[in-house]
């Protein structure tokens, strides 16, 4: 293509500047570009091909950022990004210090809100509708961008009733491309789809249209007029719908590609008094043929369940673990892909559970499962897991049903930023009663701590992974049930290491070791209950270290240094420090070099256990 149109683009106003065709080739280069940008970075490739029409249109009718413009999820804002002038920061898409791959505060004014965990936006949406039309307010208009996806999020349904009901000025913008990370799983996806295949609405609407058209008097009322016969009009086809009923205005479905189209419509509903919701057709994907034929997850991302990793370690036990247990089900939040499910879902249809971005409901509706003697089996990434804690802890825990939570992605998690590191799941779990908590050190302990799980029926079990590739072990380095497992013998000092965080901590071992430094190293396997044998042997030494790649405050570590110190035990308490993450928001970047700035990676643990035998010299 000769035209380069993006350079060009330095703030949406430039759009404004361009004819039909020049911003025909526009949408073209810019699928280019994140085709381009996201094979050499990574990130988010199938969302952002589907919004690019509707991107363009928006910024060339609103006025970003006195409009407000606000996206659920932010990974489907990077045409956003680039015209609001980050094209050329786009090569540091994702990459330690470089530009974000969600919205955010710190990068543009253009961009609200960090959003990358789904179905918020219509609260963001009503609340700072509200304060623009409060007395003092700045009268900015708000336009919510939100997929049908994330209308299956409970708290979606909760911002739509009070922006129904409040009457606020907010122009919602349904993105429906009929998936959220797989296909979405909703009956209200299933009615909008019924609107949209049902020939009669489309070959009604275009004809009263025509009408209305040629009406001499309709004047200033038109779009009011249409909007209401339109509304007719789907009288005739199905129930009124659910956006009227909760006061809603609903305008639709348009062709999510057609720019033209989408420029008009949204210039109508830019003055309309009260809330109005814009329906768009768009295709997750679009002129990208890898992605428009993927069939799971029209390339969403870059990422898969790679060999040798942890998730693959869980779908092989899951499957052989169900294939024994005719009562295990598995439930999945969206993502049945990215949490290893999609094989089991194979091997069992019947007992797989896609919920839809609804992770409160995915944890209670398992709970009500184990009351009726299934055993659940609850996938999900550690970060999204903290949503629904408060279901985990009174709805699960309270009722002491024997769930399973397994929580991929835990720890730091890299790339996604500080929305995605996964580092909050230990400290609030270890705070439920009766839950226990594992960590695999290996491909063959997950799948150990999965049989032991499922073999625990007083309570919920919670077992956490890394996103990193799972080391192999022989089968007399695998532990079983809720002990810990000695690797080294030592003297002087005593390392607890959690997870993945075995690795380095054996390395800092044999760097302790080249000093004189007699070291023990375990691999704490069981985080809840702790090892006691486990927490005897490490009291013999002078200085012990707690290794973990979660919150130091409040987590495995400290459980350790409470343990300890209030043991009874005779003799001096050994000096303890437990590392762990800082107790603040981590960026982006690559986890190796996180977890070294953290202190988290040999030469950092080696240096840590040093001075805390120093102390007890």
């Amino acid at each position: 293509m000769d035209a380069n149109h993006l350079q060009k683009i330095t703030c949406p106003a430039d759009l404004r500047r361009l004819g039909d065709e020049e911003l025909t080739e526009l949408a073209e280069e810019i699928r280019e570009f994140i085709v381009d940008t996201v094979n050499a970075t990574g990130g988010h490739l199938g969302s952002n091909l589907g919004v690019v029409e509707l991107t363009l249109a928006l910024h060339l009718v609103f006025d970003s950022p006195r409009d407000i413009i606000l996206w659920d999820t932010g990974h489907q804002a990077y045409v956003h990004k680039m015209l609001t002038g980050r094209t050329d920061q786009f090569k540091t898409l994702r990459q330690p210090g470089g530009l974000s791959g969600y919205p955010s505060r710190e990068e543009s004014p253009h961009d609200w809100i960090e959003n990358s965990h789904a179905s918020t936006v219509l609260s963001y949406a009503h609340g700072l509708a509200t304060a623009q039309q409060a007395a003092g307010g700045e009268q900015r208009r708000v336009i919510a961008v939100v997929g049908d996806g994330s209308l299956t999020g409970g708290v979606a349904f909760e911002g739509l009733n009070n922006i129904g009901h409040s009457g606020c000025n907010v122009t919602l913008v349904l993105n429906d491309n009929g998936r959220s990370y797989a296909p979405t799983i909703s009956r209200l996806s299933e009615s909008l789809l019924r609107v949209r295949m049902d020939p009669r609405y489309v070959r009604t609407d275009n004809q009263v249209r025509k009408v209305l058209q040629n009406i001499p008097w309709v004047g200033d009322l038109a779009g009011r007029t249409v909007g209401a016969a339109k509304a007719a009009v789907r009288e005739m086809v199905e129930p009124r719908t659910f956006f009227d009923e909760l006061g809603i205005s609903y305008f639709g479905p348009f062709d999510g590609h057609d720019l033209g189209k989408l420029e008009r419509v949204f210039s109508r509903v830019s003055h309309l008094e009260g809330p109005c919701l814009v329906h768009v057709l768009t295709q997750k994907g679009r002129g990208y043929a890898p992605a428009e034929n993927d069939p799971v997850k029209n390339m969403h991302d870059t990422s898969y369940a790679k060999p040798g990793s942890y998730t693959e370690a869980f779908t092989t036990a899951l499957i052989k673990e169900a294939e024994a247990r005719p009562e295990l089900v598995a439930i999945t939040a969206a993502m049945p892909d990215s949490t290893g499910l999609l094989p089991f879902a194979e091997r069992f249809p019947e007992r797989c559970f896609d919920v839809g971005i609804a992770e409160q409901h995915a944890v209670t509706a398992a709970a009500g499962m184990a009351m009726g003697g299934l055993r659940p089996v609850v996938a999900i990434y550690s970060t999204f897991l903290t949503r629904a804690i408060d279901q985990v802890n009174l709805d699960v825990g309270l009722h002491n049903q024997p769930v399973v939570f397994c929580l991929d992605r835990a720890g730091i998690t890299g790339d996604d930023g500080a929305s995605h590191h996964g580092v909050l799941d230990m400290v609030l779990l270890t705070k439920i009663p009766g839950m226990t908590v594992l960590a695999p050190s290996s491909y063959q302990e997950l799948q150990q701590m999965l049989h032991d799980a499922l073999e625990i029926t007083t309570g919920p079990v919670a077992i956490r992974w890394a996103k990193t590739a799972a080391p192999s072990v022989p089968e007399d380095q695998v532990g079983f049930g809720l002990t810990g497992r000695k690797v080294k013998e030592g003297a002087d000092v005593c390392l607890l290491s959690v997870g993945k965080m075995l690795a380095p901590a054996e390395e800092a071992a044999e760097l302790l070791e080249a000093d004189g430094v007699s070291t023990t190293v375990w691999d704490v396997r069981s985080v809840k209950p702790l090892d006691e044998d486990m927490l005897a042997d490490a009291a013999r030494h002078r200085a012990v270290l707690t290794i973990e790649d979660g919150w130091r405050e409040g987590g495995a570590g400290s459980s350790v240094a409470h343990q300890l110190a209030h043991s009874g035990r005779e003799g001096a308490v050994p000096a303890i420090r437990v590392l762990g993450v800082p107790n603040e928001y981590i960026p982006h970047g690559k986890p190796d070099q996180i977890l070294a700035d953290c202190g988290l990676d040999p030469a950092g643990i080696a240096e840590a256990a040093r001075e805390a035998l120093a102390v007890k010299a």
